[in-house]
């Protein structure tokens, strides 16, 4: 593209059919494949949201930048990011929603495979989780429903809030992402219509997440070679059903432009219930 970093990149969209799609998250049973949805490349220009006129909004585009050091030192080291990231995570979650508490649930690191093995959904071969390539997001109504439940296990404290929100904090492990950076769609851009409800299948239970079937009207962004000081806040599902952002498609994409010797790209995403008054 001419313009600074915005590039036209292929984008992994669901091809829809009269099938729900399944994806296994771990080894699938003898004979089942890993993913029965199939997924078409589509070219779609991504913007660099750094070049934007103004900031985003996790509330209205769903996503927003923010430079957020870690204390962390070893982001591998599931008990560090527990002490320390998690408490991190969950101040910036209520500083960027406004928040009145926030219940972290979840973490995942995640490293790009060879770049010559294409981005499918997520499953590694080494002991992270691969990049997710698959145009996804999160939550479906039913799910971030259910997550309430599981997140905040006071039932009088669960009763008492009149909005939550599930957002996933993103950032880089090792340093600048050149190859496989994240794409965020602008929330505003999504139709109802467009998401297909899919299920994830873990060894020990069963989740759910909306695929993303093409449309030309949605309008993607990522933040150019973000750094490991940095830390993008994307909205995955909203309790209020109206003038907010309610779900923030994503996934990741290989950046035509990376340079051949880009280092692989480690990353580290956590979801967070937060709760309003």
């Amino acid at each position: 593209m001419a313009h600074g970093n915005h590039v036209i990149a292929a984008l992994s969209y669901l091809v829809p059919d009269r099938h729900r799609p399944v994806s296994y998250a771990s080894e699938p049973p003898a004979g089942e494949p890993w993913e029965s949805g199939r997924f078409e490349a589509r070219a779609m220009l991504v913007q660099d949201a750094r070049e934007r006129p103004t900031r985003s909004s996790v509330h209205q585009e769903g996503f927003e930048l923010w430079d957020a050091p870690s204390q962390v030192k070893d982001f591998h080291d599931p008990q560090e990011v527990q002490r320390t990231y998690y408490h991190e995570a969950a101040e910036l979650a209520l500083a960027a929603s406004g928040g009145r508490r926030a219940w972290v649930f979840d973490h995942l690191v995640r490293r790009r495979e060879p770049r010559d093995r294409p981005l499918d959904f997520g499953r590694g071969m080494h002991a992270a989780a691969g990049a997710n390539g698959r145009l996804h997001n999160d939550y479906t109504l039913a799910s971030g429903a259910r997550r309430l439940e599981l997140a905040v296990t006071d039932e009088r404290e669960r009763r008492l809030l009149r909005r939550f929100c599930i957002l996933n904090i993103w950032r880089s492990i090792r340093g600048p992402v050149h190859d496989t950076p994240l794409a965020v769609c602008d929330s505003r851009s999504v139709q109802e219509d467009d998401f297909v409800t899919a299920e994830v299948r873990y060894s020990n239970r069963v989740g759910e997440v909306y695929f993303l079937k093409y449309s030309p009207e949605h309008r993607w962004n990522y933040y150019s070679a973000m750094d490991r000081h940095e830390a993008l806040v994307f909205k995955q599902f909203d309790s209020m059903t109206s003038g907010v952002a309610r779900f923030t498609p994503h996934g990741a994409f290989d950046h035509p432009r990376a340079p051949a010797d880009a280092p692989p790209r480690e990353s580290i995403e956590l979801r967070c219930l937060v709760g309003f008054e």
